[in-house]
């Protein structure tokens, strides 16, 4: 595994967006991804991208059903050519609820895992068009279809080649497609390094085999929570947060396995009964130290770096880490390089 890359996420278009993207560069971090929450992920990448010169650049994640692959395709493939290649088009599938309510996607929610998997392969494909590898634009899949390129419509090569293509999962058909066909797997926050270890990288690397591929040349990143702070006062608030966001996330039953490794499937499913009153308050109480311990990175600033390595190196590939500018991660990144 190669040395741990650090990235930072941004949310949203702000005036504070080119300004966080140029001091992660300056610090020393390694890539700059956007998410999709209350705004489109890529509308921020643009500025990220004119800002800044050598960080990767990406979504992490983008709602991959709600966007035809050609408009991903066109989207990814600019922001390529603008970033001068160092663009990661991270996808991911949201659930039914927000596909079908939120979004309004106009198709029958069956087999999500295999219709992402095919729409990584037209990616693949219509990158290929785009790149004069391929001559014809001509997908015929069980989801997709793609007939019609003509010159007027193609962007043409990048010198740089097509972005990087990353894909979400939590589920084993996830974890095992991104190692057959992605270039990276996006992980979600409600992980463990443990977890990382004996379950997701074998099937990544299941899937990677399944795929004929090498499984280092499929990256893990990591967005585990973050607890830090200058102040006594700033480290509490984010103990506070890291244990609210572990009790939501804990309450959901999709997410018991990584529960159920460490022996808290019981506290799991106290939290889900919890949830179904609405008793967020108790429901935190119930997370322990040891939980945030297992799924937070959790230090002062002097300590952070040591801890990101000693937590997640040699486990996954990059970590995302909240970053609000702060000074003191210029010495934090030193350290982690030094460690």
């Amino acid at each position: 595994m190669s040395e741990l890359k650090i990235d930072v996420g941004v949310q949203g278009l702000s005036d504070e967006t080119a300004d966080l993207a140029r001091k992660a560069e300056e610090f020393g971090f390694d890539g700059v991804f956007a998410s999709e929450l209350d705004t489109d992920p890529f509308l921020p990448l643009s500025l990220v991208a004119e800002h800044t010169s050598t960080v990767e650049l990406g979504t992490r994640i983008a709602t991959s059903f709600t966007r035809s692959p050609m408009v991903l395709a066109y989207m990814a493939w600019n922001l390529q050519r603008y970033s001068n290649g160092r663009m990661v088009l991270g996808l991911g599938t949201q659930v039914k609820g927000h596909n079908e309510r939120r979004f309004s996607v106009d198709f029958e929610w069956e087999r999500p895992g295999p219709r992402l998997r095919e729409e990584v392969l037209a990616l693949r494909h219509i990158f290929d068009v785009f790149q004069g590898e391929a001559d014809d634009l001509d997908f015929d899949g069980e989801f997709y279809e793609f007939s019609l390129m003509t010159e007027e419509f193609n962007p043409g090569p990048i010198e740089e080649g097509p972005p990087a293509i990353w894909t979400a999962g939590v589920n084993e058909y996830m974890l095992t497609m991104a190692g057959e066909v992605a270039d990276g797997l996006c992980m979600h926050a409600f992980n463990t390094p443990k977890y990382t270890d004996e379950v997701i990288a074998p099937l990544v690397e299941k899937g990677a085999n399944i795929g004929d591929r090498d499984p280092e040349a499929v990256d893990l990143s990591a967005s585990p929570f973050l607890v830090t702070g200058e102040t006594e006062e700033q480290r509490r608030e984010m103990l506070q947060e890291a244990k609210r966001r572990i009790a939501f996330y804990g309450s959901t039953r999709t997410y018991h396995d990584v529960l159920e490794l460490h022996g808290w499937k019981d506290v799991g499913m106290e939290l889900h009964e919890l949830s179904k009153d609405d008793q967020w308050g108790e429901m935190t109480e119930l997370v322990t130290d040891e939980m945030v311990d297992a799924f937070a990175i959790r230090a002062p600033p002097e300590d952070l770096g040591e801890e990101i390595v000693e937590t997640y190196g040699g486990v996954a590939d990059r970590v995302q880490l909240q970053f609000d500018g702060s000074d003191y991660w210029a010495d934090v990144l030193e350290d982690l390089r030094a460690a």
